[in-house]
């Protein structure tokens, strides 16, 4: 494609991604799917100019108003993907000229806003929790996130999967704290691989695997993945049962269960139940009051621990709309919550990075519900042999009773999560 077309179509999609009509997601494959002969080279250029330009749109901002031409077309220049004197050939002078001088600007002279590129709500909750850390912090959101895959226990040994890969011309290397986990470099065409066909491995951050694995399901229980999704953990819980007992994937959205039938059917598990969920009172919840071993709910919220795959969400989100999210992820939990039978494990988790649905959120499930007792997550990370558990936990006088995974330290994306233990 001429580097001149290919520019103006990334103006036209930063443009269309802009109006935050639509998550950004849906936008690029809404595009790619109108514009069929685009190839995969410059599919990847334009969507990592829109996600370029949403992770850094204050600084652009900035630079636009000095710049000449649509604004769509500014943004896309100063976010496009790719080699420099390639883009260059797209432009006219006073536009070569124009971008030089924003790439000669300084980091050191900007404001601290075109630096870290964060509403400034969002900013406050993330300085009072880190402190001197805020800008590492920062700075992690901007790029882009690895790719994280899940090696499915229940059929094959992470070390043949990586050999496998590594035959297929993929570098993966063992994932630092997961058991299950491998870190690819770069973004392969994983669809391709008779490892992800036969369903060997699926594509899961680091953290979404740790919080399975807190769940710590055995063989032969009963389990409910209570806000299942598109049912990534689900997967995952359903494989350290071995494909024993039952585990129930609720959730209100029949269309995100969907998703999960064809990951279900690659996985081999022969114990899941997807079923979907009028809401937290529903008559399948009741019949199950007390019944069960372990539940996981990983609740509804502003995903702003995703920001390195989402940047549009810190745009789309608001103060008002997390107030709702915090209603609703209360009576979600105390709505799981009746499902856990005596002696049995109830993990509350987001991922988010603000303590009001976190931590808040579980200090309060704690004090209304006296039959809960709190569990250190670090002991119990540590009894399932996870490398470096120490590392991983938050809050509590010795820092060790709730999971909290940053970006900037663990190189996951943004997780909490909180475990107790039905007395």
């Amino acid at each position: 494609m001429h580097p001149r077309a290919l520019l103006d179509a990334c103006a036209e999609l930063v443009g269309l991604a802009l109006k935050f009509d639509h998550p950004a997601d849906q936008v690029v494959s809404r595009y790619f799917r109108e514009h069929r002969a685009l190839g995969p080279r410059e599919r990847a250029t334009l969507a990592e100019t829109v996600y370029t330009v949403l992770r850094r749109k204050l600084l652009f901002d900035h630079f636009a108003p000095s710049g000449s031409g649509p604004k769509e077309r500014r943004m896309a220049i100063l976010g496009f993907h790719g080699p420099r004197d390639f883009l260059k050939s797209a432009l006219s002078d006073v536009e070569k000229r124009w971008l030089d001088q924003c790439d000669a600007v300084r980091p050191d002279d900007l404001l601290d806003r075109h630096r870290h590129n964060l509403p400034e709500w969002l900013v406050a909750p993330l300085k009072a929790q880190l402190g001197d850390e805020f800008p590492a912090l920062a700075e992690s959101l901007q790029q882009p996130a690895p790719l994280d895959l899940r090696v499915n226990a229940l059929t094959d040994k992470r070390a043949d999967v990586q050999k496998e890969l590594g035959l297929a011309g993929i570098r993966a290397e063992p994932a630092p704290f997961s058991p299950w986990g491998l870190r690819i470099d770069g973004k392969p065409a994983l669809a391709k691989l008779d490892a992800f066909a036969r369903g060997a491995v699926e594509v899961q951050d680091e953290g979404s695997q740790l919080l399975a694995l807190l769940l710590d399901a055995k063989r032969g229980e009963m389990v409910v993945d209570f806000c299942a999704g598109a049912g990534g953990k689900t997967l995952a819980i359903g494989a350290t049962m071995r494909s024993t007992g039952r585990l129930y994937a609720f959730d209100t959205s029949a269309h995100r269960l969907d998703a999960l039938k064809p990951r279900l059917a690659r996985s081999k598990l022969s114990n899941v139940h997807p079923a979907a969920i009028a809401h937290e009172r529903d008559e399948r919840i009741k019949r199950l009051a007390g019944k069960i071993d372990r539940v996981l709910v990983d609740a509804p919220c502003s995903g702003l621990g995703t920001l390195r795959r989402n940047p549009d969400l810190k745009w789309r989100q608001t103060p008002a709309a997390i107030e709702e999210l915090k209603a609703k992820q209360t009576a979600i939990l105390q709505g799981a919550a009746r499902l856990v039978k005596s002696g049995g494990r109830l993990v509350y988790a987001t991922c988010s990075v603000l303590p009001e649905e976190n931590e808040a959120i579980a200090e309060a499930f704690g004090a209304a519900h006296p039959d809960f007792e709190v569990r250190d997550v670090v002991p119990l990370l540590e009894g399932l042999k996870v490398a470096d558990a120490r590392r991983l936990g938050a809050g509590g006088g010795e820092g060790t009773r709730y999971l909290r995974l940053w970006p900037h330290r663990h190189a996951t994306d943004g997780f909490f999560a909180a475990v107790w233990q039905r007395k």
